[in-house]
């Protein structure tokens, strides 16, 4: 899944492809690529910076983080991308400095590639909630005997008493 850079030559090119959900190996535990992934994109060439706009598509299936249910996300994540040949004198000094905007949105190439599985993974990441849930309404498992509470209900009994005020329990019951 690499763009080979050398084979740019027009200032301004269009991208599009579709890569097998397979192709994709994310942690498991963060999501899995369900469904074919499209990637379309301009690429604008100017001397050794390329700057890619576009989209990439999917679905996602994500675990319920009350639940753990898995669920599938739709995707439709849009960047803006500058990219800039490696150097070591950019990326390796020790010296310092603040976080530009610029630097949110610039990332490096080497031997004239970029890697586009990268990209779209960098993207399938953004694109996720930080508290992902199956629906809004998720009642999540229950913290006594992990019954998942979407599809029943149980018997624990969900009163907690703080231990810390029993002292203050047994004045009341004494007067």
């Amino acid at each position: 899944m690499r763009l080979d850079l050398s084979k740019i030559h027009a200032q301004t090119e269009h991208f599009e492809k579709v890569f097998e959900a397979g192709a994709f190996s994310v942690d498991p535990e963060s999501f899995r690529v369900v469904t074919p992934v499209a990637l379309t994109f301009e690429i604008v060439k100017d001397k050794q910076q390329f700057r890619l706009t576009g989209t990439t598509k999917t679905v996602l299936e994500l675990a319920c983080s009350r639940c753990l249910e898995p669920f599938t996300w739709p995707v439709e994540a849009a960047f803006d991308l500058r990219y800039q040949p490696h150097s070591p004198a950019v990326s390796g000094g020790s010296v310092e400095r603040e976080i530009e905007e610029d630097d949110l949105t610039t990332a490096f190439y080497e031997n004239e590639e970029i890697d586009l599985g990268e990209l779209m993974q960098e993207q399938f990441f953004l694109s996720v909630p930080m508290k992902p849930l199956c629906k809004v309404d998720c009642r999540g498992l229950c913290p006594d005997c992990g019954i998942n509470l979407n599809r029943s209900t149980c018997g624990c009994t969900r009163e907690w008493t703080d231990p810390r005020l029993a002292v203050l329990k047994t004045l009341k019951s004494e007067n």
